[in-house]
């Protein structure tokens, strides 16, 4: 059985950082892509970053140089370190293994607010 568990979000004042952790199992972590969606109220789900086997990464342009993704194999678990944080950046965020078909978490909330 596969699991798939976020952890890390709240409210966050602009400006702000927080990390996301998702651990995963019943599944071979090391050969899996994993990713972190997110989606806003009334908007369309979105890549916000993702982490191959081999640790190639993409981000989204608009948390290019703010998002830090990384994985630990030993740990069986993937991070979404967030700095600089924006209102803009509220949303549920979602961690997946294997890509927009595979494995996907609850979601945790991050709500960046005043």
């Amino acid at each position: 059985q596969v699991q798939v568990v976020e952890s890390g979000g709240g409210l966050v004042q602009p400006g702000g950082s927080l990390r996301l952790s998702c651990a995963a199992s019943g599944i071979i972590f090391s050969m899996y892509t994993m990713g972190w969606y997110r989606q806003a109220p009334d908007k369309q789900r979105e890549l916000v970053a993702r982490v191959t086997p081999d640790d190639s990464t993409i981000y989204a342009d608009s948390v290019k140089g703010r998002f830090t993704i990384s994985r630990d194999n030993a740990k069986n678990t993937v991070y979404l370190q967030m700095n600089s944080l924006k209102p803009e950046d509220t949303a549920v965020y979602y961690c997946v293994a294997g890509g927009g078909a595979g494995y996907w978490g609850q979601g945790t909330q991050v709500t960046v607010s005043s």
